[in-house]
């Protein structure tokens, strides 16, 4: 082989071995710049945040942190001693105001029975009145017609003021009967308060972060413990904004933890908006624009979220809120 040979085959080589250095490269930039895929996944888990519905101090913690509790396990429980008093005072109120009813009804019984007394009385002085109107002549003198028109009055004025009783006995029943209502709306919230000194668990899921211990004082509305919900979970992926026309609802997923392990979803939704960091909102509500260009520009995440599937966490596999995965989405067709 004469050495012009050598070196045509030599150049040869050397240019075959650059041309497919160059390819791969260029479809190692394609893949990495342009795929769907993306190395910056989170795994996310509804956060509960605890709180009790009643304050006073803590008697018992019934759980541990970190430990696994099903819907409608105790986690605390607060003192109950005030709340049973509030329940029986609840229950005295209720039967006093049961008894002004009964007592309102009664007298509802009496101002009726006096109007019809009333009424009777007032019919028969009318009768008597008119009849000795109808007298003529001197056989009755004008003192008894006198007489009898002012009994027959009188009689008119008793039976408005038996009516005037009677309305106002019904006025004071409703009264009563209202008050037998908020005694008894005021014991079914002391049921439930004396109900609600077991702070149970709203959802199937973890103890996190427990900071609550016995002797602490709760107060009603301030979280006391976080519980993961082990049925939540759902990846975030943060894909750049140049491959989000490979991305479409539905579209197939994997998901690979730091740890190894695989997992399996669908994409869910697609973020439409992420704050402009560079564009913010000034003092008086215009664009507050920053007049220096960086001639470098990244593209832009876009938060997708990513539902697992069903039955794609099996035993072995530990999820926890914050981990953090590769997301490889299948491309349609």
């Amino acid at each position: 082989m004469t050495p012009k040979t050598q070196s045509l085959l030599r150049f040869s080589l050397t240019a075959v071995v650059v041309v497919i250095a160059a390819l791969i490269a260029i479809a190692m930039w394609r893949h990495y710049m342009y795929s769907p895929w993306t190395r910056e996944g989170r795994l996310r888990a509804e956060v509960v945040r605890v709180a009790a519905d009643v304050s006073g101090p803590v008697t018992g913690v019934s759980v541990q942190d970190n430990q696994q509790v099903k819907r409608g396990d105790v986690l605390f429980t607060i003192d109950e001693e005030r709340y049973r008093n509030a329940l029986a005072q609840a229950r005295g109120n209720l039967a006093a105001a049961q008894a002004a009813a009964r007592a309102a009804g009664a007298s509802i019984q009496a101002a009726s029975a006096g109007a019809a007394q009333q009424s009777v009385n007032a019919a028969r002085y009318e009768l008597q009145y008119q009849r000795r109107e109808r007298i003529a002549g001197s056989l009755i003198s004008e003192e008894s017609r006198s007489d009898a028109r002012s009994a027959a009055q009188a009689a008119r004025a008793g039976v408005a003021q038996a009516q005037a009783s009677r309305q106002q006995a019904s006025a004071a029943q409703q009264q009563a009967l209202a008050a037998v209502e908020q005694a008894q709306a005021a014991l079914a919230t002391a049921e439930l308060n004396l109900e609600r000194t077991q702070v149970r668990a709203p959802v199937d899921g973890y103890v996190t972060n427990l900071e609550v211990r016995q002797g602490d004082y709760a107060s009603a509305g301030a979280a006391r413990l976080a519980l993961i919900d082990t049925d939540s979970f759902w990846v975030y992926g943060y894909f750049e904004e140049t491959k989000l026309s490979q991305l479409h609802v539905g579209d197939g997923a994997k998901i690979e933890l730091m740890s190894g392990q695989t997992l399996h979803g669908h994409i869910e939704s697609i973020a439409h908006g992420i704050t402009d960091a560079d564009s913010p909102t000034g003092t008086d509500l215009l664009a507050n624009v920053n007049p220096t260009y960086n001639w470098v520009r990244l593209a832009q995440r876009i938060p997708v979220r990513i539902r697992l599937d069903a039955g794609t966490v099996h035993d072995g596999i530990v999820l926890a809120n914050g981990m953090t995965a590769t997301v490889v989405v299948e491309a349609r067709g």
